[in-house]
């Protein structure tokens, strides 16, 4: 034991950083750096999976990680002596704590950086008027509340600090906790979701400042005291504000968007950060705070500065330090302290008091500013949201001896039940009116058009990633067509919605309906590389190309790709296949999530369906339209799949760069749908054949039996840049015995496999039937165009006012 303060406290000896083996006698669990790795991956296992336990509860990361910390610390797995003593000794948890401070302080940086002064300012009546409510009623219940607590609990805390300590827990919103629920609840982007993150913003100022101030007044020393390190932090921010916003200013204008941030930049932003920190807990603040000021001061609209710095800080920061940072809270939450009928009567009371305060005041400003009583509920109900930021309050009240442990243990399980609660009751009180509205009413919904051959084709596609942006160009370019109306494709980057803030950000630039928005510029967020290409194209070919970008769960995502379909009225929506060519030919999976988003895309579609088996169409760049030459091949089987099949292709074979061979199968001449069927290549192939179009050619094949078609196919396939086939063919039998794709079909299971080809791009068309929609039983009727209904046009030009509007609405 080594004695501090002249013997009056004894510290535990100091763990050396590495040991010499377990083969020179040393256990790991004796030093620090194998034990810190130790217990990194045990919390990193544990979060992790009791976050993909929670995920069916669609409850942020934040909650698994509390409960993590909690189940890590005496009320769990630390009651066990042995666990405890060798997992997380004593001796450790100074590095345990600082490796957590430090990733938290960083954590805070990242806060800030989403926090916009600029957007402050512009808050609206509404929502500053909610935010002054939800701070001013919750705060006055938590002094009362506190004084109830020191009576009961603990008669020794300090009168003052208390109050102020309990009036900011039970005030806090908790900013990227409520930022992550809306999302994740597809509510970031309606009007709804909007107000709640503005006034949620001026909250966390607030609640920020109330911490400094409570910080201040909880300090060991005289009033005076209080009153300096009060002054002190004001001269921090002014300081900070004149002197070293300057310099982030100056970086962020030399870091245009587009380009790759300087390192130099990044190291100097870092030092900055810490010697912030270093000042703000010399003040006597905490080095927190410091931190959150300099990513508030941060220029946002400057450049690729602010964005950069997000996403190179906060994967390790979010996924390593943070979780430390909880489990450190966790050690020192022990339930067990929690006993009694007044302990646990006082629980309920705090929780009871939190949420009265902050939903009775959200929902009374709310109803004042005359928001619907429901929106005014959900409201309240999201506004109560707490996490992080009440974790850090309730630690700085434990360090500084104003909350003991069992009024520390109540206030944290207040926070895990506020949050916990908040996504359940939201979805059972506020259910959106469904986006698209009456954008389902709309007429043309397939490729195939008896009545209006002449009318503008609408082409939903969508892509994984920016490799699949070259094939997806030259399949708009085949599909231009010549002799018909022009073609107007919208092309939706899919991005799997996570715990980063850069994503969350960026889901909340989209568009005020809640759609996915439109990349119409690249301070959007649709990624620069996606909109260049794009507008490159538009420039050079008479197509309209409108790059969009849908920021969601994969697991919810195909509710955004249907409601953009609804909203723009596509009469074909093009869906990438779940895998991805690998270089010696082969099908990997992308992400298997998606795959399941097919499937679901497939089931509830409102139009016609296409999945592309890209195998690079046209080579891995774009073809320019004077070069294109393709040989595209359609595999005629019979029915509704392959007559829509039939019609997108016979409008590529319009092209004067390509090649279209239908091949029919006459096994499925007698079939059912035999009229139609013939009635389909009188009009698409048989009238080309007597116009002499060389480029369209029709061959029957006799093939019947499984072995005879797929050798056909291949045979048929052989030198072709793309084979075009029904979903629904009716075939004898699958073409395959074991595909892992059935929802391809029986044909298209089979040309997705390395065995037909591995050059051949495949393309399986669903034919939309509205026997399967079921917002085709609530079309009015009688409408002579329902499509200007929904979305009136002010001119004759649609392209360009429907631009304008989505350029509006992506600001």
């Amino acid at each position: 034991m080594v004695m501090a303060g002249g013997g009056s406290s004894a510290l535990c000896a100091p763990m050396k950083a590495t040991s010499e083996g377990v083969w020179q006698g040393d256990s790991p669990l004796r030093f620090s750096l194998p034990l810190i790795i130790l217990q990194v991956c045990l919390v990193l296992v544990l979060t992790r999976g009791l976050a993909f336990a929670l995920r069916p509860l669609r409850q942020p990361r934040v909650i698994a990680e509390i409960i993590g910390g909690i189940l890590l610390g005496p009320s769990a797995l630390g009651r066990s002596k042995v666990f405890l003593n060798n997992v997380f000794p004593a001796e450790s948890l100074t590095v345990l704590d600082t490796l957590a401070n430090i990733g938290l302080l960083f954590f805070l940086f990242l806060v800030g950086l989403e926090l916009d002064p600029a957007s402050l300012r512009r808050t609206g009546r509404r929502a500053f008027a909610i935010a002054v409510a939800g701070i001013s009623l919750p705060f006055a219940f938590g002094v009362g509340s506190s004084l109830a607590l020191r009576a009961a609990i603990d008669p020794s805390a300090p009168r003052g600090p208390l109050v102020v300590f309990m009036g900011v827990a039970l005030s806090i919103t908790a900013f990227p906790v409520l930022a992550r629920i809306l999302a994740e609840l597809k509510l970031l982007t309606t009007d709804l979701g909007r107000m709640a993150m503005s006034a949620a913003a001026v909250n966390d100022i607030t609640a920020w400042i109330l911490l400094a101030l409570a910080i201040a007044l909880s300090g060991s020393g005289s009033p005076f005291v209080s009153i300096y390190v009060l002054l002190s932090g004001i001269g921090f921010v002014v300081a900070a504000t004149f002197l070293v916003r300057p310099a982030l200013v100056y970086m962020a204008r030399r870091s245009p968007a587009g380009e790759p941030i300087k390192e130099s930049f990044v190291c100097t932003t870092v030092a900055i950060v810490l010697a912030a920190g270093f000042a703000t807990d010399a003040i006597g603040i905490h080095a927190l705070f410091g931190a959150f000021v300099i990513g508030v001061l941060i220029p946002k609209d400057e450049g690729a500065y602010a964005g950069a710095l997000t996403e190179k800080m906060e994967d390790l920061v979010s996924s390593l330090f943070l979780p430390l940072y909880f489990v450190s809270s966790g050690l020192k939450t022990n339930v067990a302290t929690i006993s009694g009928a007044k302990s646990w009567g006082f629980l309920a009371l705090v929780i009871t008091t939190a949420c009265a305060g902050k939903i009775g005041g959200t929902v009374a400003a709310s109803l004042l500013m005359r928001v619907p009583p429901r929106e005014a509920l959900a409201l309240g109900l999201l506004m109560n949201t707490k996490g992080l930021v009440e974790l850090i309050v309730l630690n700085i009240g434990r360090d500084r001896k104003v909350l003991n442990e069992e009024a520390f243990a109540i206030l944290v399980l207040m926070a895990l039940t506020t949050t916990f609660m908040t996504t359940p009751a939201v979805t059972a009180v506020y259910r959106p009116a469904r986006r698209g509205g009456g954008a389902s009413a709309y007429k043309h919904r397939t490729v195939e058009r008896r009545d209006a051959e002449d009318s503008e084709l609408r082409v939903l596609a969508c892509f994984h990633a920016s490799r699949g942006i070259p094939t997806l160009i030259n399949l708009v370019e085949a599909s231009r067509g010549t002799r018909r109306s022009k073609l107007t494709m919208y092309a939706m980057h899919l991005v799997e919605l996570s715990e980063r803030s850069s994503a969350i950000s960026m889901v909340q630039r989209a568009r005020r309906n809640g759609l996915p928005f439109s990349s119409s510029s690249r301070r959007s967020g649709g990624g620069g590389e996606v909109v260049v290409a794009f507008e490159a194209f538009r420039r050079l070919s008479a197509v309209t190309v409108r790059p969009m970008t849908a920021i969601s769960d994969l697991g919810t995502i195909h509710e955004d790709i249907v409601a953009s379909a609804l909203h723009k009225r596509a009469a074909l929506l093009v869906l990438p296949f779940h895998k991805m060519l690998c270089h010696d030919g082969t099908m990997e999976p992308v992400d298997r999530a998606f795959h399941q988003v097919n499937v679901r895309v497939l089931g509830s579609a409102p139009c016609s369906v296409a999945v592309l088996v890209d195998r690079v169409l046209g080579g891995a760049a774009q073809v320019a339209a004077p070069e294109v030459s393709y040989a595209v091949l359609v595999l005629f089987f019979g029915g509704p799949d392959d007559r829509e099949a039939l019609a997108y292709a016979a409008r590529m074979g319009e092209h004067p760069g390509i090649e279209l061979t239908v091949a029919r199968f006459a096994a499925a001449a007698a079939g059912p749908n035999a009229g139609e069927d013939e009635e389909a290549l009188e009009r698409y192939v048989t009238r080309a054949l007597k116009s002499g179009d060389g480029s369209v050619k029709y061959e029957e094949v006799a093939a019947a039996e499984r072995g005879e078609v797929t050798a056909a196919i291949k045979a048929l396939g052989r030198g072709k840049n793309l084979v075009v086939a029904g979903r629904s063919a009716p075939v004898t039998a699958p073409l395959v015995e074991k595909s892992d794709c059935p929802e391809m079909g029986p044909v298209g299971s089979y040309l997705a496999t390395p065995e037909f080809s591995t050059t051949a791009s495949v393309l399986v068309v669903q034919r939309y039937n509205p026997r399967s929609d079921p917002a085709a039983c609530s079309r009015p009727s009688g409408d002579d165009d329902p499509e200007e209904a929904v979305v009136p046009f002010p001119s004759s030009s649609r392209a360009a006012p429907e631009s304008e509007s989505e350029s509006q609405h992506s600001r």
